[in-house]
């Protein structure tokens, strides 16, 4: 019960990774509320839990890139549960497949409004309630991937900016007790997958139309593995971790103590920095 009585807010929480999250948090005695632009997933998420776990998960309607409505989602997170003590932006979109000077421009922005527009929204309006409370654990998504990913520029640098942008803030809030850091899931096996696998070779090209098959083939990384770190930094176990960038696949942040977790911060480790 690492997150007893905690108050979560997940959005993107109806399907993909963040249902997976949502599970374990409940499971770790959290109450949460999820969020995401379709009811029909919300509602079937909320209802399946519910069973489990009656009385401890609620749902909000939202597009995250729309920030009169995040401003609502927060209001309704807060009156409904009573605060929030996480959040978790796990809201996002791939956008436009493609060669990046063929795409749609509109869907190339879309991509922003949601994956950094969308985040920031949700941390603007979510911070003042954290300082009120003195404490508060954020967590954002930075991308699957590692190094460039052609054909999926608007993705791979939209969740690029995300993890300077974790890095950023908070620093700038790290006197009010506010820990911000990001993840990497890793390849998973979720509609982001069927959905580039339906663009096809001609926009993904032959060599990572193979890759996303094999991917699908082989059952990709399992978004336990996402869901498990989303706990740890939702936690005190991470106490005093911010500003830095985790994979879920890669990192043994479970053997972290808090002199490591010192360690860590005292230097450049887990950060978007250039290494030589």
């Amino acid at each position: 019960m690492l997150l007893k009585d905690k108050k979560a807010l997940i959005t993107g929480g109806g399907r993909g990774i963040s249902k997976v999250i949502a599970s374990f948090y409940l499971r770790e005695g959290a109450n949460i509320v999820i969020a995401s632009r379709s009811e029909e997933e919300l509602k079937n998420t909320s209802d399946e839990f519910n069973k489990t776990y009656p009385g401890k998960i609620s749902y909000f309607l939202v597009d995250v890139s729309n920030p009169t409505e995040v401003k609502k989602m927060i209001a309704h997170a807060v009156s409904s549960l009573g605060a929030i003590d996480i959040l978790v932006n796990g809201a996002g979109i791939y956008g436009p497949i493609g060669p990046s000077h063929e795409v749609d421009l509109d869907h190339w922005k879309k991509t922003y409004e949601i994956n950094v527009f969308g985040t920031f929204y949700s941390f603007h309006e979510v911070v003042p309630q954290m300082i009120k409370q003195g404490h508060g654990k954020i967590i954002n998504f930075s991308g699957g991937g590692d190094g460039p990913l052609p054909r999926f520029s608007a993705y791979s640098s939209s969740k690029a900016a995300i993890v300077r942008l974790t890095e950023t803030l908070a620093e700038e809030i790290k006197s009010y007790g506010i820990e911000v850091n990001c993840i990497a899931p890793g390849p998973v096996n979720t509609h982001f997958l069927d959905e580039a696998l339906a663009a096809g070779i001609e926009k993904l090209g032959s060599e990572k139309y193979q890759s996303l098959l094999k991917q699908k083939e082989d059952g990709g990384v399992p978004p336990e593995k996402a869901a498990d770190l989303c706990v740890f930094l939702a936690s005190e176990k991470s106490n005093g971790l911010s500003g830095r960038f985790l994979s879920a696949v890669w990192d043994n942040y479970w053997d972290w103590d808090e002199e490591k977790i010192k360690e860590i911060m005292s230097g450049p480790a887990f950060t978007y920095r250039r290494v030589k």
